[in-house]
């Protein structure tokens, strides 16, 4: 039986591993199943160390959650007063109050060090708690009006997917609580163990851009995709060509000013903005998984390092070797530290 894969996280990796996900009446199922699926299935592939999942009510049966499911909690709220990272996967609305017994047990959890997690709508229980209060936050799209107007003191980031502020974190839209999950397991176990949470989903281990791409855009006739495929496929296969939109429109047997319009109208972007994320994209798996240089790195997916570095302070508040630092492999680290 081959052995499970190295999944040693950050030095800084919580001591309590203990995730509880609450459940309210009127439950949104999505939700909550994406935290579900991320933190409480089994993952024997990962090894001894891995998170301990349960569910708490926030108030007497029955919890049913939307498409007429009912949720049967391991405890009561007692649970998230023992957790190290606390989900509110949704809420029942925006304007719905939330408890004042809910806000205590937020308040004391996040002041003994537990971190507060919140997918979507949840993030109106985070702010009525006032752990959000001078910190960035996000919420889903549809939100984002009332989230600033009811509490002009967070800094709603209206374009992102999720925001990290250390003990408080936020999403958007449902999906997007995925895309924090998984960053929050990169951020404890390291990028192959999210990888592998994310090849299990069959779903990306990042994904790129903000909330805007996702709002009222046309889904492509099934024409142009098998058009624009190939044309994506040649432009990820080799990063550090330089593709200009004569090169590509001439692959793709169009006009520029065609190919132009029909790239925009089936992925919500540019050729060059597309390319600048896959590359982002590329070189952010590189310094994970690799220990390359920077320059090198730069070469490979088509920048300098110069402009690796500008892109990467520019899109992702970081620099390279800070996110090396951060989420890059240690076998990596310490190869790089004492070449052969």
């Amino acid at each position: 039986m081959p052995n499970p894969p190295r999944v040693a996280g950050p030095a800084d990796r919580p001591k309590n591993l203990k995730v509880v996900a609450l459940a309210y009446d009127g439950l949104r199922t999505f939700e909550f199943g994406s935290m579900v699926e991320l933190f409480a299935l089994p993952r024997p592939e990962m090894g001894p160390v891995w998170y301990e999942f349960a569910t708490a009510a926030i108030e007497p049966g029955p919890l049913r959650g939307l498409g007429g499911v009912q949720v049967v909690a391991d405890g009561g709220l007692e649970l998230a007063e023992r957790a190290g990272t606390i989900i509110v996967a949704g809420w029942r609305g925006a304007d719905t109050p939330v408890p004042a017994s809910l806000i205590e047990v937020l308040r004391k959890a996040h002041a003994n060090g537990a971190r507060v997690l919140s997918v979507c709508s949840g993030v109106f229980v985070l702010a009525a708690a006032g752990l959000l209060a001078g910190r960035r936050a996000t919420t889903h799209w549809h939100d984002v009006d009332k989230l600033r107007a009811r509490y002009p003191d967070i800094d709603v980031l209206p374009d992102v997917l999720y925001v990290d502020e250390g003990q408080v974190l936020t999403s958007a839209g449902s999906a997007a609580g995925l895309d924090l999950g998984l960053h929050l397991i990169r951020r404890d176990f390291g990028p192959e163990a999210a990888n592998i949470v994310a090849r299990r989903l069959v779903i990306p281990s990042h994904r790129d851009g903000g909330q805007a791409q996702f709002i009222q855009r046309p889904v492509p006739t099934a024409h142009e995709a098998s058009r624009l495929s190939p044309i994506l496929d040649r432009m990820r296969a080799d990063l550090s060509r330089e593709h200009t939109v004569k090169t590509l429109a001439d692959a793709a047997g169009m006009s520029p000013r065609t190919f132009l319009r029909r790239f925009e109208a089936a992925t919500g972007t540019t050729p060059a903005r597309w390319l600048l994320a896959e590359r982002l994209a590329q070189a952010r798996e590189l310094l994970e998984t690799t220990p390359a240089g920077v320059e090198q790195i730069a070469h490979t997916v088509g920048f300098g390092a110069a402009a690796l570095r500008h892109h990467f302070r520019k899109s992702l508040a970081t620099t390279p070797q800070a996110y090396r630092a951060r989420f890059g492999d240690r076998t990596c680290l310490g190869a790089r530290r004492n070449p052969a």
